[in-house]
């Protein structure tokens, strides 16, 4: 394995031209610059600055064109291909795109990064040696957060979120805030990487966020009635819910609140579009 370290700038000496490009070494370790990865001529004992990858041989191949991020530096890149089961590709700035493993993205695919989503991560390798982008971990975005005032509660607040779970997701928003988002708080889980734009609900005394995805009540009352309605529509005019409906069915069918639920109800029926019976609810 090569003393130098992939993922690293160096800053190589010019051994040799060849018809591909360059030969450099540094420390008694060569890589090859391909005439496609510098803009400038270069001679024999040129210093010159690189970027360290390895190419789809494993052969060591160097870079003038240096990433916006390190192995140190943490940054957001753009998501540019995404395959299923292997991980999402981003753009660090250089003609190599890496790798995020699936090892590092959530369980679940539908809540893997699309492309043109941003993930915050740093340049490391796996066991083989081989290039990868690791996404920051909480213990990071502790380091890269500023603390939020008191003034943001009940603003409205977008930022990128770097984790996601069933129990909730946590955005660092634009202005360096972290913010977690509750699952009853959202409709739907977002994805890692996506930008989701919400409202302050509590600002915590450690400087955090607690940031809901959901409209308030009087401004969710007809959207949730209008899901009820089209819930009804495509089941044939009936479903198997009421006022009394378990909370988790009620919430694994709408992605809403019992009490959300309910208030919709009481509108549609006040309304006159539906009527409740031998518990079940139809449309009118």
């Amino acid at each position: 394995m090569s003393e130098l370290q992939v993922g690293t700038i160096q800053t190589m000496t010019v051994l040799r031209t060849i018809e591909t490009g360059y030969v450099l070494e540094k420390d008694g370790t060569q890589s090859l610059l391909h005439h496609n990865e510098t803009e400038n001529a270069l001679e024999e004992g040129d210093a010159v600055d690189v970027f360290l990858y390895t190419d789809k041989k494993g052969k060591l191949t160097a870079s003038t064109q240096l990433p916006s991020i390190s192995r140190d530096e943490f940054s957001w890149a753009n998501v540019v291909e995404v395959i299923q089961g292997l991980g999402a590709f981003v753009d660090i700035g250089t003609t190599k795109e890496v790798l995020v493993s699936a090892d590092d993205l959530p369980l679940f695919e539908s809540a893997w990064p699309q492309i043109q989503d941003k993930l915050f991560v740093a340049l490391g390798t796996d066991r083989k040696g081989r290039l990868l982008a690791i996404p920051a971990t909480e213990g990071r975005i502790a380091r890269e957060m500023e603390l939020a005032p008191e003034s943001l509660h009940n603003q409205p607040v977008s930022g990128t979120v770097y984790h996601t779970s069933q129990e909730g997701a946590a955005i660092l928003t634009d202005d360096q805030y972290r913010g977690f988002i509750h699952h009853t708080e959202r409709k739907r889980e977002p994805r890692l990487g996506e930008y989701v734009s919400g409202r302050v609900i509590d600002v915590k005394e450690d400087g955090t966020l607690n940031v809901s995805l959901r409209p308030r009540k009087h401004e969710s009352l007809g959207e949730d009635a209008d899901a009820i309605l089209e819930h009804l529509q495509e089941s044939g005019g009936q479903m198997p819910f009421n006022d009394k409906s378990d909370p988790e069915d009620i919430r694994g069918t709408f992605q809403i609140s019992k009490a959300a639920f309910k208030r919709a109800l009481g509108r549609l029926m006040k309304e006159g579009k539906i009527e409740q019976r031998d518990g079940q609810t139809f449309l009118k």
